[in-house]
């Protein structure tokens, strides 16, 4: 069966290690970043670089999306030069981004009323070591045909794709994912600190707690480099985590859904963040607590 020709669109930390693994798989990839150097080595691999959205989209038959946020989600799709001017009714547009629920909703439909292009939301949880291993969880929202379509796609990239519901669903589904995420990244920071201020050695706590209740792979990834103080070369950033917390309270206003811890939880990271740390890893959270 010949694969559909794919567009990327989003050279990142994530984006980089998903279009390796369509490439490996075997798909005709198309790229385009919004700093074309980031795009670049990829050329090195088969993937062609696209010098514009508008060139992407007319090569390809489904256009991927992997961005930093709603608002740049937008830009793209919906800018003067974006993927919503240049599209057709039978392509589709797959969002691995994360992205504010009720805003995707209305994505959806204003890229459907402009060019007849329908959109699966398909927010990722895995982190870059899950996007270059292939096994990343895809949560989708959108019309159930649309998601079938989509997993032969995706398989390359996740060990598990769950259909969650109508556009839109995947989102909250991550919303709710990065709630908990988000709230164990604040309790590790105390846990960590409150083991050093009690003269425990807190290098040694993954190795006690792990197979625990306690345990959980922001355990596992947060605890030792906060132990260690080890805050260099992050792997994700503390402004994304806030950025998704965020989002949570939003829905929750929305839904009539308390959540208050992952109202506090953001909080403190936004307290954190606008001490300069917001391009660091979570793992400096821990700092808080340190004289």
């Amino acid at each position: 069966m010949t694969h559909p020709r794919l567009g990327f669109i989003g050279i990142g930390l994530m984006g980089d290690p998903m279009t390796r693994r369509l490439l490996a798989a075997g798909f005709d990839v198309t790229v385009w970043n919004r700093s074309p150097a980031k795009a670049k080595p990829l050329g090195e691999t088969g993937a062609r670089l696209a010098a514009s959205v508008a060139e992407l989209v007319a090569e390809v038959d489904v256009i991927m999306l992997c961005l930093a946020n709603t608002d740049v989600v937008e830009s793209v799709v919906f800018g003067e030069k974006g993927v919503a001017a240049h599209g057709r009714p039978g392509q589709r547009l797959i969002d691995f981004s994360s992205s504010d629920p009720a805003a995707t909703r209305d994505f959806a439909a204003r890229l459907a009323a402009a060019c007849g292009m329908d959109w699966v939301d398909a927010p990722v949880s895995g982190g870059v070591a899950g996007a270059e291993a292939g096994n990343l969880a895809i949560m989708c929202g959108g019309d159930a045909d649309a998601v079938d379509a989509c997993r032969p796609l995706m398989a390359p990239l996740a060990a598990r794709v769950t259909h969650m519901g109508p556009v839109g669903a995947g989102q909250v589904t991550k919303v709710c994912n990065q709630m908990v995420v988000g709230c164990q990244a604040a309790v590790l920071a105390e846990m960590v600190a409150l083991a050093e201020a009690s003269g425990v050695d807190a290098t040694r706590l993954t190795e006690a707690l792990s197979g625990g209740f306690a345990d959980s792979k922001p355990f596992q990834i947060l605890t030792p480099r906060m132990a260690a103080g080890d805050f260099a070369n992050p792997p994700w950033h503390l402004r994304t985590l806030l950025k998704d917390l965020d989002m949570a309270v939003a829905q929750s206003q929305r839904a009539g859904s308390a959540t208050p811890m992952s109202g506090l939880a953001a909080q403190l990271m936004r307290a954190h963040a606008k001490r300069g740390h917001a391009e660091q890893d979570p793992a400096i959270l821990v700092e808080a607590y340190r004289d």
